[in-house]
């Protein structure tokens, strides 16, 4: 297969050809009629998640008998016509709308009309429709149990994350010592938020292919930087008002490479906070700015440095809300003490 077809046959497409193939063979096998019709609810059931095929086959069963039991109704009182089939419809949609059924509204009156061509809704074709209902679905949530794992891919993504975060911190600290606007610090905010979008999609369906919580642990880091990323671009709007350089930028300096060189996820960011508690007394004890210019100065370094510590207090707070699994589960591979 070359390049330009792989792009569009994906791994879901694949599994969606094999799966309505299998359908139609195993409804024919059964002797069921218009056994093609299982194929097609296996093309509408196949999902880019477990949690996510198995509501989805929930819904085909609850659209399903709702769909039958209307058509039943419709078909004895008036005949088997295109007038009895445009009531049905009339029924049908807005009741599946009412009970959030609509994804099985197609694929349910794909067989009430067996139901309509046959001109019977004896019970043996009732029986008939439910086999094909059955064999299209479950194939799908068959096929949807094996997910490829993309975990590999967010431990990736993390760790790009934080290697930009400590890039990002470490250009700042240039920048408070030169008074220059790093432009590449631009740059890796955009890379960072690229990459943020990125891990949390791929987090997300993670955790969605299982219904346990066991891999929700993803979701919430990323949730979190992203929370972090959003006070790093306040604190690279500081910078555009560090115009001279004073003592304090030492300091903050400083402080940003600090940061920076223990930024890691597990870290708890306790320690840090301390040490920023410490940067944040000398900042007080030193002498008044004596000009307007080092009054400015001295006032964006220091929001700067009370954003710095709203970053280091949403990681604390993280840290603080995970589970034992998941210290256990996500963190025992790593060293302790590394943001």
């Amino acid at each position: 297969m070359n390049m330009k077809l792989r792009k569009y046959v994906g791994y879901r497409t694949f599994k969606t050809a094999i799966g309505a193939t299998l359908a139609v063979l195993i409804a024919e096998y059964v002797g069921l009629s218009y056994a093609v019709s299982a194929g097609v609810i296996t093309v509408l059931s196949v999902q880019s998640t477990k949690r996510k095929s198995i509501e989805i086959a929930l819904r085909r069963l609850g659209s399903t008998t709702l769909a039958l039991a209307v058509a039943v109704a419709v078909f004895l009182l008036l005949g088997y016509s295109a007038w009895s089939f445009g009531i049905y419809l009339l029924l049908f949609i807005p009741t599946a709308a009412a009970l959030n059924l609509n994804d099985g509204i197609v694929p349910s009156t794909v067989l009430v009309t067996h139901l309509l061509v046959e001109e019977s809704v004896a019970f043996s074709w009732i029986l008939n429709e439910y086999g094909i209902l059955v064999i299209g679905a479950g194939i799908a949530l068959l096929l949807n149990t094996y997910m490829p794992s993309v975990e590999k891919d967010i431990r990736a993504a993390q760790k790009e994350v934080e290697e930009l975060f400590r890039a990002i911190l470490l250009s700042f600290s240039r920048s408070i010592l030169t008074q220059k606007k790093d432009h590449e610090a631009e740059d890796l905010l955009q890379k960072l938020d690229a990459t943020l979008k990125r891990g949390m999609d791929k987090a997300q369906r993670l955790s969605s292919n299982y219904l346990s919580e066991s891999f929700v642990y993803y979701v919430r880091y990323m949730e979190m930087r992203i929370k972090q990323y959003e006070v790093l671009k306040i604190m690279s709007d500081h910078l555009n008002h560090v115009t001279r350089y004073y003592e304090q930028n030492r300091l903050v300096a400083s402080l940003s490479e600090l940061v920076s060189d223990q930024f890691h996820e597990i870290n708890t960011a306790k320690e840090l906070m301390e040490d920023l508690c410490d940067y944040l007394e000398i900042f007080r004890k030193q002498d008044l700015p004596k000009t307007r210019e080092e009054f400015e100065n001295r006032s964006s370094l220091y929001q700067y440095i009370r954003d710095l510590q709203r970053l280091l207090e949403i990681k604390k707070k993280f840290s603080e809300n995970l589970s034992e699994y998941d210290k256990e589960t996500f963190w025992k591979q790593k060293k302790d003490g590394a943001a």
